[in-house]
């Protein structure tokens, strides 16, 4: 199964991790090493866990890495989500620094895959504030590489990871008009 990860995940960091990040929708979903969901699945934050020595800090990354497309990669990476500073795998008590947004492939722009990544950090971490947005902004969240972040904050490999595939429905307008600049 991590295999099917590592395939899924390589233009975002080269090798799958070891351990698998539970990720969790409201709607009843869950992602599963590359399954496919819909947008409207996944509109709502999922509840995420990982196994976690609760003495240490975690980052949290959902990113995607096929925008505008898989064939059409000038605006990736896209991220959907940041958390950093999450003590074990509280994520509830970590900084939301990039708030979540659901999935939102562009109509015609095939499947996307949206990325979780789980990071161990050395020490409690500061963040650029150009990467705080709310689930209401666009900002910076294209053009943003999760390998870069993790590298300029000593975050090493990733300790968990998790991915879905999802495509255009009826949803993706609605997120897209809620998404300011």
């Amino acid at each position: 199964m991590m295999d099917a990860l590592s395939k899924l995940i390589s233009d975002v960091f080269p090798a799958a991790p070891g351990a698998k990040v539970e990720v969790r929708y409201p709607s009843g979903v869950s992602a599963d090493c590359g399954n496919e969901l819909t947008p409207t699945q996944v509109k709502e934050r999922p509840k995420v866990s990982w196994q976690a020595d609760p003495g240490t800090l975690h980052t949290l990354i959902m990113t995607d890495p096929d925008a505008p497309s898989r064939t059409d990669r000038s605006m990736s990476e896209v991220r959907y989500w940041l958390m950093v500073n999450i003590p074990g795998c509280q994520v509830d008590k970590g900084d939301e620094v990039s708030e979540y947004i659901g999935s939102g492939a562009p109509k015609g722009t095939g499947l996307h895959r949206y990325v979780f990544l789980v990071y161990r950090q050395p020490d409690s971490i500061t963040v650029d504030p150009s990467l705080r947005v709310t689930r209401f902004q666009r900002g910076s969240r294209p053009k943003w590489s999760a390998q870069k972040f993790a590298l300029e904050h000593g975050l090493g490999a990733p300790l968990a990871g998790n991915a879905f595939q999802a495509q255009y429905d009826d949803y993706v307008p609605i997120l897209h008009q809620q998404l300011s600049g």
